[in-house]
């Protein structure tokens, strides 16, 4: 069964930083374009990360210059490391497979006081 799990989500204060993991398996992830989203307010997804199978990335505005999208191949893994992070980033991450539409559960990311 394929499955995209989440680990790193947590909580944090104002300026800290996460890192999200995303652990792949059951399907041919190394030329499969990545993406990391999340919940907005309306409960739709905005998409804040992505990364080709050869390593291009590309960010959302709210987040260029912050977070960090990579992957490992031979690890079957992808990564979203946030740094000073805000409240407004507070919500659910998942992270998708872009071709194959696979997503993951989701994990929580609260940046409070």
């Amino acid at each position: 069964q394929v499955q995209l799990v989440e680990s790193g989500g947590g909580s944090v204060r104002p300026g800290e930083s996460l890192t999200l993991t995303c652990q792949i398996s059951k399907f041919y992830f190394d030329s499969e374009p990545m993406e990391w989203y999340r919940q907005t307010p309306g409960n739709q997804r905005e998409l804040i990360a992505a990364i080709s199978g050869d390593h291009a990335e590309t960010y959302a505005d709210s987040v260029q210059d912050r977070y960090r999208i990579s992957r490992d191949n031979r690890r079957k893994t992808i990564t979203l490391q946030m740094n000073k992070l805000k409240p407004g980033d507070t919500t659910l991450y998942l992270c998708h497979a872009k071709y194959y539409n696979y997503r993951s559960q989701g994990t929580q990311v609260t940046v409070s006081t």
